[in-house]
């Protein structure tokens, strides 16, 4: 349980900052190809995350162009991986919540001739439940996957065995009793998240 968490709140927290630059980018700025990122980045949401994990290991393995980074089998690599599956997920979400921002407050900081950073701070606070909502799926995404962490974790036990690849191996071996405990574990852990985000936007914490 102590690798899923590390491994994919690592990847959560290095993706979120450069997911939101990219967001807002996609969502109010003008340029050649925008319309083609945003359709590759809802394409990368289907991609398998076998696939990933695939694509990972040939980069990796001692034969491949990044070998000798000794990456490979490693939490880092788990980490990589899982940034690669979040990251569309959290630009496709978070480019959704920032175009349905009241437009006024992106009228009113450029009527008032606000920097960008500024304006892109404005644009988070006023859609912070909807960015929260996003990060909370992307966690949900890459914590509960298992082709990617099975190809380059290796599923090394203490190292890089986390939750779905131990249900994975539990299941192949015919443990199913114990394999049925580590998905109500997930289970638990996804009701967990939502039932606290939907009680903070009860109390107003995080109303928009």
């Amino acid at each position: 349980m102590a690798v899923s968490f590390s491994v994919s709140i690592s990847a959560v927290s290095l993706v979120v900052l450069p997911a939101i630059i990219a967001s807002y980018f996609l969502a109010y700025a003008n340029f050649p190809g925008k319309w083609f990122l945003l359709s590759l980045v809802n394409t990368m949401q289907a991609i398998p995350t076998v696939v990933i994990g695939l694509l990972l290991y040939m980069l990796l393995s001692r034969s491949g162009p990044l070998g000798d980074w000794e990456m490979l089998f490693t939490q880092r690599a788990m980490i990589v991986g899982q940034i690669l599956i979040c990251f569309p997920v959290l630009v496709s979400m978070m480019h959704g919540a920032l175009q349905s921002t009241d437009k006024r407050a992106l009228e009113t900081s450029v009527t008032l001739g606000v920097s960008r950073f500024r304006t892109l701070m404005t644009l988070i606070w006023e859609s912070r439940f909807p960015l929260m909502a996003a990060v909370v799926a992307g966690f949900s995404r890459i914590v509960t996957e298992v082709g990617c962490s099975m190809m380059v974790g290796g599923n090394i036990m203490g190292l890089t065995r986390n939750i779905p690849t131990a249900i994975a191996m539990e299941s192949h071996k015919g443990a199913f009793a114990q394999g049925v405990a580590l998905g109500i574990v997930l289970l638990v852990l996804a009701l967990v998240l939502n039932f606290l985000l939907s009680s903070m936007r009860g109390k107003g914490v995080l109303r928009t």
